[in-house]
């Protein structure tokens, strides 16, 4: 019970479960990070971050019935996001807060995410990115900063709802016409500048289409993803997409 009554909550939380698995930050906070459990059953993701064994962590967690459950403080490095990058970032766990959304994931038969759970995200999400004034362009997902390894929270998860918040980015609603890039060299280069790791070009793309167009997710570079990152590039060199 003493360890519980020392761990003091930012937010509004149903319940606490203090994790050992965290160390001090090496960065100011200017990103959130969004996982699925890829659990069948949230008790066991939770206590998989609680324990010292497993060596990972988050500092939330929202079950599907809309509960949060929080186990590290925001203060403190959660061991959420794995090797990763972001915007020049390669301690991305330094930098985020990472929220796990219990979800049974791809690996035990991926659902949607329910609307008492996305309306608590979208609380929680908006409590956190008001207090740390963090800027849309940096609530990702596990994909974006690890493309390579991760998939999560995937193609199901409602990113224009977050984006009709003002609390991610939303994808351009009118597309330039013509093609703004010579080759998929010189677009990679663009889909870096615009934050993504492209040592692995194929999963870079897969990432942005997950989170940009997740209707279609093959990894080809083809016209409409090429519009889609070109309007995102020129809404953020105009000062429209902090």
């Amino acid at each position: 019970m003493a360890e519980r009554r020392r761990f003091r909550p930012r937010v509004d939380v149903d319940w606490a479960c203090p994790s050992p698995n965290f160390d001090e930050r090496n960065l100011p906070i200017t990103m959130v990070v969004l996982h699925y459990t890829d659990m069948p059953d949230v008790r066991e993701a939770i206590d998989k971050m609680c324990n010292p064994d497993s060596k990972v962590s988050a500092h939330y967690c929202i079950t599907r019935e809309g509960k949060v459950v929080q186990m590290v403080e925001e203060e403190k490095r959660a061991w959420h996001a794995g090797r990763s990058y972001w915007r020049g970032h390669t301690d991305v766990n330094s930098a985020s807060i990472g929220i796990e959304l219990d979800n049974p994931g791809h690996t035990h038969g991926y659902e949607d995410f329910p609307e008492e759970q996305m309306q608590v995200l979208l609380r929680l999400l908006n409590d956190i990115v008001k207090r740390h004034d963090i800027p849309r362009a940096n609530v990702v997902g596990h994909s974006d900063v690890a493309p390579q390894r991760k998939d999560d929270p995937g193609e199901k998860f409602d990113w224009e709802r977050l984006a009709e918040h003002r609390l991610a980015l939303a994808r351009p609603e009118k597309l330039e016409l013509g093609d703004p890039f010579d080759n998929d060299g010189s677009f990679y280069l663009a889909l870096e500048r615009f934050g993504y790791d492209i040592s692995d070009g194929h999963a870079a793309v897969k990432a942005f289409q997950r989170r940009f167009r997740p209707v279609r997710i093959d990894g080809e570079v083809d016209g409409e993803v090429r519009a889609i990152l070109f309007g995102l590039l020129l809404e953020r060199d105009r000062g429209l997409a902090r």
